[in-house]
């Protein structure tokens, strides 16, 4: 019932134009990811990422496909589609979904694919005070480490809305903004074919692209998408992965690679 009241609030917030349209786990080891902020160096500056591995996306041409609001029922059989094809993304969940669907939160760790806070419950953030803003982050950011062990290193503000304030919060935990560059707009066209078709058509090298795991149509056309993609030449990466080479300031959005909007 608590997962059937979400979704309904998470369907209804898709009218906006503009907008994102749309128990303790004592013995899961801490996984420790790389931090995000890091001055440029001259490892970076020669090709590799602040973890010291090659930075991939500077000769691949990379996209990051990423799922927003889950996890939920449809998650799972999206991991399968994309263990099948190989391709890595990156998970906006939803703090609240996190705690109804814990396992499959631990089956996207253990898959290699990234984790990331997308609010408490959907709230758009922009409208809160800055304690709400960071009661939304804080407690995402905790049911994702108690559920997966887990560190989320990025976030999503709901709607892509943010403001200076919800800014200057983000930048508090550490964590730089990420926004979209393809918006499908699966979360109103419930057509895989369309999706399907605004994806391959509006994907560039260094592209984020929103999908949204909630809606049975998207997962429907993930298969098609990364088929296209990789007929072109694409590699899939998580954000972090695609970003590596880039110092990603907390507080700053960031829609693509080599594209931030400082507030």
């Amino acid at each position: 019932m608590a997962a059937l009241v979400v979704l309904v609030a998470l369907a209804a917030c898709g009218e906006a134009p503009d907008r994102e349209h749309t128990r303790a786990v004592a013995d899961v080891p801490v996984l420790v990811r790389p931090m995000v902020y890091r001055e440029p160096d001259p490892e970076t500056r020669r090709g590799l990422g602040p973890d010291g591995r090659p930075d991939l996306c500077v000769r691949a041409k990379c996209v990051a496909l990423t799922f927003d609001d889950g996890p939920m029922e449809h998650t799972e059989r999206l991991l399968e589609i994309l263990a099948r094809y190989d391709a890595l993304a990156t998970f906006f969940v939803v703090g609240k979904m996190v705690e109804e669907f814990p396992d499959v939160v631990r089956k996207e760790v253990a898959a290699g694919h990234e984790i990331a806070n997308h609010s408490w419950d959907h709230s758009d953030l922009a409208s809160l005070s800055a304690e709400g803003v960071t009661a939304q982050i804080q407690r995402t950011q905790d049911a994702i480490l108690r559920q997966s062990g887990y560190r989320s290193v990025l976030l999503r503000p709901p709607y892509g809305s943010s403001n200076e304030r919800v800014a200057k919060v983000a930048a508090s935990f550490g964590l730089p903004e990420i926004i979209w560059a393809v918006d499908p707009m699966d979360w109103r066209d419930r057509s895989s074919s369309l999706v399907t078709r605004r994806v391959l058509s509006e994907t560039r090298p260094g592209g984020v692209v929103l999908m949204h795991d909630i809606h049975a149509t998207t997962v429907d056309a993930v298969p098609a998408i990364l088929e296209g993609l990789a007929a072109k030449g694409y590699r899939f990466v998580t954000v972090s992965r695609l970003f590596q080479g880039t110092v990603l300031k907390p507080g700053h959005q960031y829609r693509e690679r080599k594209t931030s909007v400082a507030r």
